[in-house]
C-alpha cells in the first residue's frame, strides 16, 4: 500500500477562507501529493459556525471530512443536517445523543484512516464537554481494530491541554492536531512513538486580522465590552495547515507546516 500523504487546512473562517480553499486546494494536492484532505470549517459561515450550504460546498472543492468545535451547532440548518452528512464531525465528547457523529473510518484509496473529532474542556463558557482524555482512550481502543492510521483533530483553548493529549497518545494514533486559536505554532514534531503533533495548524482566510476577522470591530469589542456583530476580512489571503506523511504501520514519517498565499482566483504562491 505504501506511505499515505494527508493534508489537513487549519480552520476555514468565513467567505475569505472557503474562497482560499477553492483557489488554492487543486494546486496543493497536486504539488503535495495529496490522499486524504481534513479541514477544520469551525468558522466558515460567517466566522462561527459551519451551515449546511458551505459544508456541501467545501465538500464538493475536494475536502474529505470537515472538523468542528464549541460552534459546530451555531447554525440552525447544521443541526438537521449533520446526522445526513458523514463527512462532517462535531466533537465526539459532546454528549452521546447529540445530532452527528464524532469519529468515523474513511476510506483513502486502499487505506482506512480514522478521524476524530475532540473538544478541550478550558476556555468554552458556552458548552460543557466531557472528560477528552477518557473519550480518546475508548475511541482510538475501538477503531484500532478496524485501522492503524488514526487522526485527532483536538479543538481546544490552552497549549497545555493539547501538549498533555499529544503525550496521552503517543504511539497509539498516527497524529494529534491542535485547533482553535487560529495561529500557526512552530512546534511540529513527531513523538518518540511515531505520533506526528503541532499546537496549532492555523487557519485559512486573511492573516491581516483577528482570528480572521476585521480588526476594527474586534478591537472595539475588548475596548468597550459592547457585543457587536463581527464582520469578515479582506485582504492578504493564506491557506495554513500541516501535511503529513504515514507509514503503513500507521507511524509518522515526516510533518510539514504549509502556508500558501492566495493572490487572485486561480493565481497561488506557495510560500
Amino acid at each position: 500500500m505504501g506511505n499515505i500523504r494527508v493534508l489537513y487546512i487549519g480552520e476555514i473562517v468565513s467567505s475569505p477562507g472557503v474562497y482560499c480553499v477553492k483557489a488554492l486546494l487543486p494546486k496543493i494536492k497536486e504539488e503535495q501529493k495529496i490522499d486524504f484532505i481534513i479541514a477544520n470549517g469551525e468558522g466558515a459561515t460567517g466566522g462561527f459556525g459551519l451551515g449546511k450550504n458551505h459544508s456541501i460546498y467545501l465538500r464538493k472543492l475536494g475536502i474529505d471530512v470537515i472538523t468542528g468545535g464549541e460552534c459546530i451547532y451555531y447554525k440552525k440548518d447544521m443541526v438537521g443536517y449533520i446526522e445526513k452528512a458523514p463527512f462532517i464531525l462535531r466533537p465526539a465528547n459532546y454528549p452521546y445523543d447529540n445530532p452527528g457523529r464524532g469519529w468515523k473510518v474513511y476510506i483513502a484509496g486502499e487505506r482506512k484512516i480514522g478521524v476524530i473529532s475532540l473538544l478541550g474542556q478550558y476556555g468554552f463558557n458556552r458548552v460543557y464537554p466531557e472528560n477528552p482524555y477518557k473519550a480518546a482512550a475508548k475511541l482510538i481502543e475501538k477503531i484500532s481494530k478496524e485501522t492503524n492510521t488514526i487522526i485527532i483533530d483536538y479543538h481546544a483553548v490552552a497549549t497545555a491541554e493539547k501538549i498533555t493529549m499529544s503525550y496521552i497518545v503517543n504511539g497509539k494514533v498516527s497524529a494529534l492536531i491542535g485547533s482553535h486559536t487560529k495561529v500557526p505554532t512552530a512546534d511540529e514534531r513527531i513523538l518518540p512513538g511515531g505520533t506526528a503533533v503541532i499546537t496549532d495548524a492555523g487557519r485559512t482566510g486573511p492573516v491581516n486580522s483577528v482570528g480572521g476577522l476585521d480588526p476594527d470591530i474586534e478591537i472595539n469589542k475588548f475596548l468597550t465590552q459592547i457585543p457587536e456583530l463581527s464582520r469578515s476580512k479582506w485582504g492578504k489571503l493564506e491557506l495554513q495547515g500541516v501535511v503529513i506523511e504515514i507509514d503503513e504501520k500507521g507511524k509518522a514519517q515526516d510533518i510539514q507546516r504549509i502556508k500558501y498565499q492566495c493572490v487572485k482566483e486561480q493565481e497561488v504562491t506557495f510560500v
